[in-house]
């Protein structure tokens, strides 16, 4: 954004569209940002490759779910301005010219400079005429056994409908000739069942310093090994032309819910909607003659200004297939996650149970720094423990092989546990797996619901009940990140154990809130979308402004994914302007502007991005010195305080105060590695270290502690 004009802003009139930031620009920049880490040569090789492939992915779900619901809102002539006063048509205008030039960038920068450094460092991606005679007989040996038999040539003429070209595909447009020399037109899919990079047989490489010798990787992309052997598929014609392309369609559905007598159902068919849905975005070669892409785009019925001319590969997302590579060297140095002491004794000690040590005190986890185990372990503990009467537990995204949902099925066909599950089957791009997993636990008796009319359940929640003596008590795992095995390792999140009595209460009611028919609005400590949660933010916001109007200092650090909630931005201005300070770390998307003069001056913006997505919300208002916490699952969106069941809950035991506001939050503020800071217009400007001493790296402070505190307590 070096070239945006000077924006003239208005700090008086907070109404003013001027002072905010269009939500799907803002969604770009952070494109870019990623984009950096793949330009960051601090970053080992394959991990930049990582991040390139991530951009590439991200912007697959930006057109298919953003670019999708405007290219609708503007279908439908809708007028509706965005907060920063822009007509679906702006926006969509917009958004091509930076789709474009962050493309562009991201195959220039992967042409120019990583794959010569891939080169250099013995891993090969080769064209196929730049393969040796040896290496072409062994990748079109591979075609003829492998490839050959998947492929399905499919015709278009008179007698053949134009294909259908199915979301995120890899095509081949072929012209062909036959005998009298006549044209045909015909479409090759490029198979997602096989890997796009064909590996060729390693070789040794060079001794390197060490003594030790790797491997030269060579690899071949699969639709040009189809593209050179594409005779074999038109036997007796002559293939004249082929070229790339790649299709993306829309996947914002629309889910019908008032009418829809059966959701999991409706669920199904949606997924299979989605597969139907109207191209957003085409990508071709830039060789593509005029009349194939005409084809294309009258077939596929869609606006010329969608089509993207690019360099091959049209795609980089693919990429993410080297990590595979047995290169360490040229990756993130790996670490052992460390457990807490209390649940170390749990996990280690067959007469300590897990529940004893939540009765002490509460318990944070800090992923993925502290490992994910001890909750599969608690899920797991309460299966087997005879005095667990029942299980309650929230599901948005869980994953392949969930070792959750394993412990689940455990305490009710092993244990003959009562479970009742809240599996949320509108889970974006989760929605086949989710309900799979809906399915195996009904069969299994376990009570499975779908969550509320017109809300998504967004909450992490599991709720464990069990007798002890006379009484009953709930111990409870709150967080902030979905409960999935995999993602633990790579997304930053928090969790807590406990078992304070009115949490629990508050659970409880929550569950019957999402499994029965509840009209409760007073929670005792939960603060809960769409109940209360925006009426209790806005109140805490507001006490500190009265208690910096009355001379105690005012001060809020918020840690979220993403800022776009109007009404809360305004009121966020109105605290800057009540001499409040704010410091606020927003990965993604920000609408706010920070630092204008009058409007929000006392604002800070960062955004931290590092070998770990960032993923956690953390809330914190001084409230005068007696801190209030907040940890959770929801972002300051109007979808997640107006559409969805989300929950915030406080972190109450003084050490666990203390370690969020001194070494969490501190150390993530402090971060002068990974961190960019948003200027007023919109653009980031990233952090550097005047030295190697004063550098501050927070994720990499986050390794260290955890791995001390885990040697300390041995």
């Amino acid at each position: 954004m070096a070239n945006t004009p000077k924006i003239q802003f208005d700090a008086e009139n907070l109404e003013n569209p001027v002072n905010y930031i269009n939500r799907e620009l803002g969604l770009l920049q952070f494109q870019r940002r990623v984009l950096e880490e793949a330009q960051d040569e601090d970053n080992p090789l394959l991990e930049r490759i990582k991040f390139l492939a991530i951009v590439s992915s991200n912007l697959d779900e930006f057109f298919m779910v953003r670019v999708g619901g405007l290219l609708m809102q503007n279908a439908s002539g809708m007028t509706d301005l965005s907060m920063d006063g822009l007509t679906p048509a702006e926006q969509l205008a917009e958004i091509r010219k930076q789709a474009k030039g962050l493309m562009e960038e991201v195959r220039a920068y992967f042409n120019d400079v990583l794959e010569p450094a891939l080169d250099e460092t013995g891993i090969h991606i080769l064209n196929y005429d730049e393969l040796s005679e040896k290496q072409k007989e062994t990748v079109d040996a591979y075609f003829d056994e492998v490839v050959f038999p998947v492929l399905t040539p499919l015709a278009f003429d008179p007698g053949h409908p134009f294909p259908h070209i199915s979301n995120l595909s890899l095509n081949l447009a072929v012209l062909i000739s036959d005998r009298e020399d006549t044209h045909h037109f015909a479409r090759v899919k490029v198979p997602a069942t096989l890997p796009h990079l064909v590996p060729i047989k390693r070789s040794s490489g060079s001794v390197r310093k060490d003594g030790t010798v790797p491997h030269n990787h060579y690899f071949v992309w699969n639709s040009q090994v189809i593209m050179a052997n594409l005779a074999a598929l038109f036997p007796g014609m002559e293939v004249l032309e082929v070229h790339p392309f790649h299709v993306t369609r829309n996947a914002d559905v629309e889910i019908q819910e008032l009418e829809a007598v059966d959701l999991l159902e409706t669920m199904e068919e949606n997924v299979r909607k989605r597969r139907f849905g109207r191209v957003v975005r085409l990508m071709v070669n830039q060789n593509m003659p005029d009349y194939i892409r005409e084809i294309l785009e009258e077939n596929l019925e869609m606006d010329p200004k969608d089509v993207y001319y690019m360099d091959t590969p049209l795609s980089f997302s693919d990429l993410m297939q080297l990590m595979s590579i047995d290169r360490y060297d040229l990756k993130y140095r790996p670490f052992a996650p460390a457990i807490p002491a209390p649940l170390k004794t749990a996990l280690e000690d067959p007469s300590v149970t897990i529940f004893s040590r939540i009765r002490k005190k509460d318990i944070l986890l800090h992923h993925p720094y502290e490992s994910f185990s001890p909750v599969v372990e608690f899920l797991r503990a309460a299966a087997r423990d005879p005095q667990v009467l029942a299980i309650k537990q929230t599901l948005y995204r869980v994953g392949k092989n969930s070792p959750v949902v394993q412990a689940l099925l455990e305490a009710r066909r092993d244990h003959g546990k009562q479970v009742a599950v809240l599996v949320e089957l509108k889970a974006r791009f989760d929605e086949e797996s989710n309900i799979g997993w809906a399915k195996m636990l009904e069969q299994e008796g376990v009570h499975v619901t779908y969550g509320l009319m017109g809300l998504k359940t967004h909450c992490k929640i599991a709720l464990v009940v069990r007798k002890e003596g006379e009484h009953i008590r709930r111990y409870v795992h709150l967080g902030t990140g979905n409960y999935n095995h995999v993602t633990a390792q790579l997304y930053e999140d928090i969790g807590m154990f406990t078992c304070d009595e009115e949490i629990g209460a508050d659970c409880s009611d929550v569950f019957n809130y999402l499994t029965g028919y509840s009209l409760k609005e007073d929670y005792r400590k939960l603060l809960v979308a769409p109940i209360n949660l925006r009426s209790q933010f806005e109140n805490l916001i507001r006490h500190e402004m009265n208690n910096q109007k009355n001379g105690e200092r005012g001060h809020i650090i918020f840690k979220m994914n993403s800022l776009v909630d109007p009404p809360l931005i305004k009121l966020l201005y109105q605290a800057s302007r009540a001499g409040v300070r704010i410091d606020l770390s927003v990965r993604g998307i920000c609408s706010l502007r920070p630092g204008i003069k009058g409007m929000s001056d006392n604002i800070r913006v960062v955004s931290v991005l590092g070998r770990f997505l960032e993923h956690s919300r953390i809330y914190y208002f001084r409230n005068g010195g007696k801190p209030n916490i907040y940890l959770g699952s929801a972002d300051l969106m109007p979808r997640n305080l107006n559409r969805r069941v989300e929950v915030l809950f406080p972190v109450e035991e003084p050490a666990l105060v203390r370690h969020i506001r001194s070494h969490i939050l501190k150390t993530l503020m402090e971060d002068n590695v990974k961190s960019r800071v948003m200027l007023p217009d919109g653009s980031y400007r990233h952090l550097k270290p005047r030295s190697e001493r004063t550098a501050r790296n927070a994720q990499k402070t986050f390794i260290r502690s955890a791995q001390k505190r885990s040697a300390a307590e041995k």
